[in-house]
């Protein structure tokens, strides 16, 4: 008998007759004799339903109370599902974020995970419940609800795998699985089998949205093993798992695509030490996150330096630089949104050369102008505009041999 967890996204719990359908399949997994943990995510729209009604009362609501509000919407699914599995002559209990002993540090809308106690689960699950979780919330030590970001269910189901010490990881999506490319772009996309915590961790950060960046970086540190699937449907998924010395065969093994980026340049900045250091810690300092960072070469004792980050994170930014840069002497700053991050990605990179170039003619056979790069041991990833990305995720997947 293993002990499995499950994660159910938004789309899968979305309708009441999609929450019947996860009860049926919590129950034929419980059926084989396993043990069952579920993490769900809020049914689809609700936490933008709960965040539009936040604005439409309060211009700027406190992301306390925030955290307050959406907690709820994962609340309401992990009790509908409960009752679901119990209508279905099954026996399951719902347990809050705070109740299955997940605790946070304080940081509200964006808390990270300190420390999971679940003894609570552990007594559930021995007296046989099916135990329902809800994703994406937890408390602090004071006892303030907290919220994990974006896919933060993702992250919840990983981390009380590895908490529990489960067998697998199971996080059920509306896709199949992982793709070599998002395949309403690339219609050629195949399915990957299987992938190593670095290429998924590097994919996920790059843009795939199958799952959260952060929840990747835990399974790979706790060795969680889990597999990425549909909940529509019993075909196989993608395995995540520790790399092997065969995946390294595979130069790239898929191609990423991020929009709605925006870069930033700062022109003529002092160039000496701690000057950089000023610039991106009153950005660390407000909880800004930066992606890329490139710095031209030294003219006449000043450079530019120019970073790229989520649009929304350019509006939290606003103004935040403009008394640093006055103060160390610095140019104007230069904002510009729509632009996109390719990536490609591959462990196989790390022992074949070649890969950068061949990116970038694949992307000038499209006309396609390169505005800033970035390479790491497994990736390469070029700035564009966004108008151009589709287009260029089509030449770099199939200049790579990916097309199914």
């Amino acid at each position: 008998m293993a002990l499995i967890v499950q994660k159910y996204g938004g789309t899968s719990v979305g309708t009441p007759e999609k929450i019947r359908n996860v009860a049926r399949r919590l129950l034929e997994t419980k059926g084989q004799g396993h043990s069952v943990v579920a993490v769900v995510s809020a049914m689809s729209g609700v936490t933008d339903s709960l965040l539009k009604l936040a604005r439409e009362v309060s211009g700027s609501p406190t992301e306390r109370e925030l955290d307050v509000l959406l907690s709820t919407g994962e609340q309401t699914t992990i009790a509908l599902t409960a009752m679901a599995v119990d209508d279905l002559g099954g026996k399951a209990i719902s347990l809050t974020g705070a109740q299955a002993g997940i605790v946070t540090d304080g940081i509200h809308t964006k808390a990270k995970i300190s420390n999971i106690t679940p003894h609570r689960i552990h007594k559930m699950l021995d007296d046989g419940n099916i135990v329902i979780v809800a994703g994406f919330q937890g408390h602090t030590d004071s006892g303030a609800i907290t919220t994990l970001g974006r896919g933060g269910s993702d992250l919840t189901a990983i981390a009380i795998a590895a908490a529990l010490k489960a067998d697998i990881c199971q996080i059920y999506t509306d896709v199949d699985g992982v793709y070599t490319c998002d395949p309403r772009i690339v219609p050629t996309a195949k399915k990957i089998e299987v992938i190593s915590y670095d290429e998924m961790l590097e994919m996920a950060s790059s843009g795939s949205k199958v799952m959260q960046s952060r929840s990747v970086e835990f399974a790979k540190k706790f060795q969680v093993p889990f597999e990425v699937r549909s909940s529509f449907n019993n075909n196989p998924g993608t395995t995540v798992i520790e790399e092997t010395p065969g995946m390294e065969n595979v130069v790239v093994r898929g191609v990423s695509l991020e929009r709605k980026q925006a870069k930033v340049t700062i022109q003529h900045v002092p160039d000496r030490p701690g000057v950089a250091s000023r610039i991106f810690r009153t950005l660390a300092d407000a909880h800004v996150i930066i992606d890329m960072i490139v710095q031209n070469v030294s003219i006449e004792g000043s450079t530019d330096i120019s970073f790229t980050m989520n649009c929304e994170e350019l509006a939290k930014m606003g103004h935040l630089l403009d008394n640093v840069v006055a103060e160390i002497g610095a140019g104007k700053i230069i904002k510009k949104e729509g632009v996109a991050k390719l990536s490609v990605v591959g462990i196989g990179m790390r022992s074949h050369s070649g890969v950068a170039a061949k990116l970038f003619e694949a992307l000038s056979q499209g006309s396609i102008n390169i505005q800033m790069i970035t390479t790491s041991e497994i990736k390469t990833a070029v700035i564009i505009d966004e108008s151009e990305i589709e287009s260029a995720a089509r030449l770099a997947h199939t200049a790579f041999g990916l097309d199914a």
